[in-house]
């Protein structure tokens, strides 16, 4: 696309924190940016109201009743887009001919079969869903490198390390002079509780998040650090690097975002407030730098920046996680789905925080480890860990 063009953009996964805050940087950039088709689970009011400001061709429900009810809203309001619902719809949006850039950001593994349709149909595809690449890590890659997408990470670490890699990286560290790659982690709200008081957090402080605003779910992986985890998993994806090339650094402030460390002794960082929309305009504009409504960083106001070594015994979801990606194959697809199934667990009250991590381990002791040939590898192992990790969660619960 000629650098300056009008971009046609799909969002997969509008009504969350990633898509709201796109479409805060899209509606800043109306010469540059037009919102083709939007897509949410069950936020039927959210995702009429940004029909009603963006008017896109197409909307689509993951759910067939809040699509009938959306249909009737904008019906009603004489919008006219067209009212999609299911998953075949979301494929059917992240392949459209005439959009060129597609935000993946649905949680959990309901983005992966669109996501990995927009791979296979060349679209320039911003990656804010992690378990495209933790599940189905070697078929995405494998569909962006056949189809020639190009592939932007949106994850605040993963665009800083995209930022600081060489431009052009072709997925060989040493060749590019790299020794390895430091992804920082907050250590969520518990990185300095007591151990013993783990034992009686509750959802609403695994929830509460010192530096971020984020959805459930991924405040929970934030607060056991498998949110860090899968983000390992990503990045020896996105830069072909193994976990000994892989080191996690607990930095609280979450001004540094990631790091690589060159074997020169240099260490490039990319820093900024810990705002999505930087990384989000970063990916849109892609060559181009963009205004994203972030407030410049104050380095004064900043003052001090600590750095710590992750621990393991504080955080076993991390070494869990470690774990999956050197047992390689469809590990890590039982590792995430574990993780889902046990963290809506705990969020419902029926395990506690320190369940998620064990529910999670006897998972991976449990289920056979078998090579990833294709995607109905990764999705026979990820139902089967959602079985064996609610019987867990039943046999803990008695």
């Amino acid at each position: 696309m000629p650098q300056g063009a009008l971009k046609h953009i799909t969002i997969l996964g509008s009504t969350g924190s990633i898509g709201t805050s796109t479409l805060d940087v899209v509606a800043r950039h109306p010469d540059k940016f037009r919102i083709v088709a939007l897509t949410a689970n069950t936020q039927v009011d959210l995702l009429y109201k940004q029909c009603q400001q963006f008017r896109p061709a197409f909307a689509v429900m993951l759910d067939d009743a809040a699509a009938i009810r959306l249909r009737q809203l904008v019906r009603d309001a004489g919008i006219d887009t067209e009212i999609l619902s299911g998953i075949a719809a979301l494929e059917q949006v992240a392949v459209l001919p005439e959009v060129d850039t597609v935000m993946a950001a649905i949680v959990g593994a309901a983005g992966l079969r669109p996501t990995l349709a927009a791979a296979r149909a060349g679209k320039k595809i911003l990656l804010a869903n992690k378990e495209t690449l933790v599940m189905a890590g070697n078929v995405f890659m494998d569909a962006v490198r056949g189809s020639g997408a190009m592939l932007l990470p949106i994850d605040s670490e993963h665009n800083a390390i995209y930022q600081a890699l060489p431009r052009g990286y072709d997925g060989n560290l040493a060749a590019s002079g790299v020794r390895r790659i430091l992804l920082t982690a907050s250590g969520g709200p518990f990185r300095d509780l007591p151990l013993d008081a783990l034992h009686n957090v509750t959802p609403d402080q695994a929830c509460a998040h010192p530096n971020w605003v984020m959805g459930r779910k991924i405040s929970v992986d934030s607060a056991s650090m498998m949110n860090k985890g899968l983000e390992v998993i990503e990045a020896h994806w996105l830069f072909n690097a193994d976990a000994d090339h892989i080191q996690v650094v607990v930095h609280p402030q979450s001004v540094i975002h990631s790091l690589v460390e060159y074997v020169d002794g240099s260490v490039l960082a990319q820093l900024g407030n810990p705002d999505m929309r930087t990384p989000i305009a970063y990916g849109l504009a892609y060559p181009e730098r963009i205004d994203a409504g972030v407030a410049p960083l104050d380095l004064f106001k900043v003052a001090t920046m600590n750095f710590v070594a992750p621990d393991f015994e504080r955080f076993p979801c991390l070494a869990l996680a470690y774990q999956a990606l050197r047992a390689s194959g469809t590990a890590p697809a039982l590792l995430n789905a574990a993780n889902e199934v046990a963290v809506a667990a705990f969020l419902d009250g029926q395990i506690s925080f320190l369940d998620i991590s064990a529910v999670i381990g006897t998972v991976l002791d449990s289920l056979p480890v078998v090579a990833v040939e294709s995607l109905d590898n990764v999705l026979g192992a990820d139902a089967e860990a959602r079985i064996a990790a609610r019987q867990q969660i039943d046999r803990m619960k008695k």
